[in-house]
């Protein structure tokens, strides 16, 4: 925990620190003594708001430009303001506008309508990861014998994506074993996850006569080499309002994340890096661990099965940024991707 977390507030300082990051992050203006007690109704005086706005500065949880006698909040009382957030969060998440009924089972298209209705509400920067193509089930396998020394093999996966291959072989392929593959294929491993053990045992079987166990031993190059190559998905929304209601000084930061969508690994990156499958989590500044994002906020929430997380529904912005809907909003999207991988894992 950082020093802002180990920081302990009065209760007026912690209401007064609050007021000033809602309203810094409502009106990008400084904000001052008068303006809280109007805005907020405090019960004390301008004079008292001042004192404790100094307090708060010397704990290093505010500052003030140099031109203005109002207060900003620094990254540490920003990082303190998202802590108190995360610790009142209500139990269950509320609802979300976010119909996922036209994906059907298609998992890349729930997680694109994700982003998009994301950064549609809360106007940042959308990321939300894909699972792993281990953890996806095999649907349904097609074994097609195109010409007499070639076939086909089509691998359709729980999550919707497709991998083929065509194999040629130097002697003809006799159609009943091709037919025997698809049906054994079928019945042997739809169901199971494309990186488990229990697939590569049942793709080398050793019950199976010879002429079946090399015809297998083929086709199974298809799933090792589709592990091999894969490259966890990251899903994007949002970029085209990225300089929307951003301050001048906020642009460089924005300039520097715009760099980095370019390298998609380098976000994949990060937000793996702050995934906590247990709870929302926000990560402030330096804390992210890029050198193109010390500027900027990410929060986010995991969602996967209730055994095992599959990815997480993250927001990017600039540190001023309304923290309390971005939590609502990454905790319900990522509610209801949960409740649709659900049925779709538990249904392959």
């Amino acid at each position: 925990m950082n020093q802002a977390g180990e920081t302990e507030l009065t209760h007026r300082q912690g209401e007064i620190l609050r007021g000033v990051v809602e309203a810094f992050v409502a009106t990008g203006e400084p904000v001052g003594s008068r303006t809280l007690v109007d805005r907020d109704g405090l019960d004390v005086s301008p004079s008292t708001v001042r004192a404790e706005l100094a307090e708060l500065e010397a704990r290093g949880l505010l500052t003030h430009p140099h031109t203005s006698a109002g207060r900003i909040p620094t990254e540490q009382g920003y990082r303190y303001y998202a802590d108190r957030l995360l610790e009142r969060l209500d139990p269950h998440p509320e609802g979300f506008p976010l119909d996922l009924s036209a994906a059907r089972s298609e998992v890349d298209s729930a997680l694109q309508a994700t982003t998009e209705m994301l950064s549609e509400v809360t106007r940042l920067l959308a990321l939300v990861s894909a699972p792993p193509l281990g953890t996806a089930t095999v649907r349904h396998v097609e074994v097609l014998l195109l010409q007499p020394h070639a076939v086909m093999v089509v691998v359709i996966a729980s999550t919707g994506s497709v991998t083929k291959r065509v194999f040629r072989y130097p002697e003809p392929v006799d159609p009943m074993l091709a037919d025997w593959a698809a049906a054994y294929l079928n019945d042997r491993i739809a169901g199971l996850e494309l990186g488990s053990n229990a697939l590569r045992r049942r793709l080398d079987d050793p019950g199976l006569g010879h002429r079946e166990r090399a015809f297998l031993a083929t086709v199974s190059t298809l799933f090792e080499d589709a592990l091999a190559a894969e490259q966890q998905g990251l899903y994007v929304g949002g970029t085209a309002g990225l300089l929307e209601d951003l301050r001048s000084e906020e642009l460089d930061a924005y300039q520097r994340l715009v760099e980095v969508l370019e390298t998609r690994a380098a976000l994949l990156e990060v937000v793996s890096q702050s995934l906590d499958p247990r709870k929302p989590f926000v990560r402030v500044g330096p804390e992210l661990e890029h050198p193109a994002m010390r500027d900027l906020a990410l929060v986010g929430a995991s969602y996967g099965l209730t055994t095992r997380t599959l990815g997480a529904v993250t927001l990017l912005g600039p540190v001023r940024m309304d923290y309390d809907k971005a939590l609502r909003s990454v905790r319900a999207a990522a509610h209801e991707l949960s409740r649709f991988v659900e049925e779709i894992y538990e249904d392959n």
